[in-house]
């Protein structure tokens, strides 16, 4: 059976919704907002984040309030197609489609976790699976120009910590040989498949394959191939090189160049739970390795995604540090990678 048929049936009731904003400054150097979906049936309330990035995206939907009609007695299948049929946004998205697709998550993993609870399971129960500690790597960027010690400073502190790091042309001597000191480097992120963003990093042969020599063993994620001569500069290690932005769906993956060994599933980009679900069959199917990512999430969608991960794929670089690692100067005390297993009780959470 797959995994979505596993869920698509639960019923579900739904007497009405309700809209909250948060917002934070993070140390990537911008104010991130998230809306928190709360939906109420039953007696009982389930939760998603939508994670769409603008803010002016995030502000028309919390100004437009609960105007979807989502009321209803469902199973899981039918509300989740419902919500496919509605425009969630009162404005056009900037991003277009990607927005569309993180804003149907939130809807859909809210339902999830609101179904589970009315029927007083939670997910793993339903899956068939244990929740398994789960790895994580710290995602940082280190700045233009790019300081090192950014990593060094964390690894002072919690000194167990790896990290996804994304990589830039400016990077020199000095700064690669302080960054492989540590021995703390899982992933380097090229950036290579975002275009119009302010992430945007140009691709070019030498830089890619200095990097690529600097660090022998860690996975290379998103290089831009279709740039001059990058295909050929990185044909001696295509066995790591990973997909995070270009994959929303199992066309994407199998869109790719060539099969690859590793993926980034991330459940907001995927767009949907069915969508998601056989995009993890798919990968166990094919013999693909998978890792999750964060959308700086800055509520329950954290947790939900660890909480995913812990079951699919515990083991892989996760990008999925507890969101205060997030902060511009993170707290003491934070837990250490692997986190243990912290499924709620019932529905579709991660404690604490």
């Amino acid at each position: 059976m797959s995994t979505y048929a596993l869920l698509a049936d639960l019923p579900l009731t739904i007497e009405s919704y309700a809209l909250e904003g948060l917002q934070l400054d993070v140390s990537s150097g911008f104010t991130r907002r998230s809306t928190i979906v709360h939906l109420h049936g039953g007696g009982h309330e389930g939760v998603g984040e939508d994670v769409v990035y603008e803010a002016e995206d995030q502000d028309a939907l919390q100004a437009a309030g609960a105007v979807q009609p989502l009321a209803g007695t469902w199973t899981l299948g039918d509300f989740c197609a419902h919500v496919d049929a509605l425009d969630l946004f009162p404005v056009e998205p900037r991003s277009g489609e990607t927005s569309r697709l993180y804003r149907r998550w939130s809807f859909h993993s809210a339902a999830l976790d609101l179904a589970l609870r009315q029927i007083g399971r939670p997910l793993h129960e339903l899956l068939g699976r244990t929740p398994q500690p789960l790895t994580f790597v710290v995602s940082l960027s280190l700045g233009r120009p790019a300081e090192p010690e950014r990593v060094t400073r964390l690894l002072q502190r919690y000194p167990t910590l790896r990290f996804k790091l994304d990589a830039s042309p400016d990077w020199d001597d000095d700064v690669i040989a302080a960054l492989r000191a540590t021995g703390a480097v899982d992933s380097i992120d090229y950036k290579g498949k975002y275009k119009g963003t302010i992430v945007d990093t140009p691709a070019e042969p030498g830089w890619y394959r200095r990097v690529a020599d600097a660090f022998p063993d860690v996975w290379l994620e998103d290089p831009d191939l279709d740039a001059d001569g990058i295909d050929a500069a990185l044909a001696p290690d295509r066995d790591r090189i990973t997909w995070d932005a270009p994959i929303h769906s199992i066309a994407d993956v199998e869109a790719l160049p060539f099969a690859p060994k590793m993926v980034n599933v991330k459940p907001s980009r995927f767009g949907g739970l069915e969508r998601l679900c056989a995009g993890y069959d798919y990968c166990a199917e094919h013999g693909i390795r998978a890792y999750g990512g964060g959308q700086f999430e800055l509520g329950v969608g954290r947790g939900q995604a660890q909480y995913l991960a812990s079951l699919f794929h515990p083991e892989t670089p996760n990008d999925l540090a507890p969101s205060a690692y997030n902060l511009a100067v993170p707290a003491d005390g934070l837990p250490a990678s692997p986190l243990a297993p912290r499924p709620s009780a019932t529905g579709f959470r991660w404690e604490g």
